[in-house]
């Protein structure tokens, strides 16, 4: 309990730090990051439990990654991380799942992720903002990448990259599990847009 109250304590300074650093108020930043004031009131207090589709919106909108808002003070220059010491920021109801290993830092961050997807489990995601890139890269089973509403199978030893500002989505195939890569690269600086 005490390691998600601080890690809680951490998103909530996080979060009104990068809002006061893009001059946006709490009401400007529940509009454009369609996320409620009174969820957002309640985040900067560190009270509530952001789901991960809230934490996308909002580092989108406020033109950081998703880390960037999670992780306290920076590490040393060579940072090790194990998966498993990483909890994950979705999970399926099938077992599928998804955890953010690290973000590297610098003007135009590169987020890597780790996800694992049951057959038939399904993730959609939010359209992040313009200039985002997604690279996938299979490494054990098989998955289906759904962007703008066209299917592409996507196998062990395939790697797909893609727009990320469009709809998307990412659903495991085939009989066994699909264990996967995911790179999202940022664009450089603050994206803040009305």
């Amino acid at each position: 309990m005490a390691e998600t109250a601080a890690a809680l304590r951490t998103l909530a300074q996080n979060v009104k730090a990068a809002r006061a650093r893009a001059g946006l108020s709490l009401e400007e930043l529940s509009r454009r990051a369609q996320v409620s004031k009174g969820a957002l009131v309640g985040l900067e207090r560190a009270q509530g439990n952001p789901n991960f589709s809230t934490l996308i919106r909002l580092a989108d909108t406020l033109g950081v990654s998703v880390s960037a808002l999670l992780q306290g003070s920076p590490e040393a220059r060579v940072r090790v991380v194990d998966a498993e010491a990483v909890a994950p920021l979705w999970t399926g109801a099938r077992g599928s799942e998804a955890r953010l290993m690290l973000t590297t830092s610098g003007p135009a961050p590169t987020e890597i992720w780790r996800w694992r997807l049951e057959p038939g489990e399904e993730y959609p995601s939010h359209p992040h903002q313009a200039g985002v890139v997604e690279t996938v890269s299979v490494t054990a089973g098989r998955m289906v990448l759904v962007v703008d509403g066209t299917e592409h199978t996507v196998e062990a030893g395939r790697t797909a990259t893609f727009d990320g500002d469009k709809p998307h989505g990412y659903r495991g195939a085939g009989d066994e599990t699909c264990h996967l890569v995911m790179t999202v690269h940022l664009p450089p600086g603050p994206a803040v847009s009305g």
